[in-house]
């Protein structure tokens, strides 16, 4: 079964956090690198929604919550099977403290 990748608000602006963020610190062909490793990791998710791990810091969500991880960062989403798409929810970066991805979704 084929979902279409859903894009949230929220994870399209964390999206455009990071690029701005190396935009300045390393450069327009290093921030749109980044951005477009993290948007190709979850093509993946199309045909295998199932392959990320379960999120055990969002477990008590009604959501059942699965990442990816690509270099720094873990693409948070869920399964949304009455709209038939793979909702990306966060994109967090790993060197943070976990306890904010908790307080965010």
């Amino acid at each position: 079964m084929s979902l279409v990748v859903y894009w949230t608000t929220f994870a399209e602006n964390k999206l455009t956090d990071i690029y701005h963020y190396y935009e300045i610190e390393a450069g327009i062909q290093v921030a749109q690198k980044l951005v477009d490793g993290i948007i190709d990791a979850t093509i993946i998710l199309e045909n295998n929604p199932n392959i990320g791990q379960k999120e055990e810091l969002l477990i008590n969500k009604p959501q059942d919550f699965r990442y990816l991880v690509f270099k720094n960062y873990k693409i948070v989403y869920w399964i949304n099977t009455t709209k038939n798409r793979i909702e990306i929810v966060h994109v967090f970066d790993c060197r943070q403290n976990p306890v904010k991805l908790k307080m965010t979704k």
